[in-house]
């Protein structure tokens, strides 16, 4: 699958932002979906993943209740609202497919090593 991010800008301090990747080439509906960000200097984190349907999904401790991961079936869409933003909150953002069994009830999908598709990424910058 082909998956390409979208969404990211230059903000302020406090706004709101959704990002969204598109993803073609494959059936979406086979893959477990996530969201991870780079900082400057850091390693790549997890932020967010939802299972085949959307009728789960799992958000790690550092931005739970500050982010909203969701996906469209039938526009192949992948998206994550993020409120409240914060200068630590820049970095490129990217988008990832992985089979769709690595999300199930005893494990979300928070690793790198769970995907193995990506997008090429976008940046996010929050200003003071």
């Amino acid at each position: 699958v082909q998956l390409q991010a979208s969404g990211g800008g230059l903000v302020q301090a406090g706004a709101s932002l959704t990002l969204s990747c598109a993803a073609s080439g494959r059936t979406f509906t086979d893959y477990t979906m996530g969201w991870f960000r780079q900082a400057p200097g850091k390693e790549r984190e997890f932020l967010a993943s939802i299972n085949w349907n959307g009728g789960s999904v799992y958000y790690s401790d550092s931005v739970k209740g500050r982010v909203s991961i969701d996906r469209d079936n039938f526009k192949n869409t992948l998206s994550l609202r993020m409120n409240d933003l914060k200068p630590e909150d820049t970095a490129v953002y990217y988008c990832a497919a992985g089979p769709r069994s690595v999300y199930n009830r005893n494990h979300f999908a928070s690793r790198e090593r769970d995907y193995d598709s990506w997008g090429q990424g976008t940046l996010v910058t929050v200003s003071s």
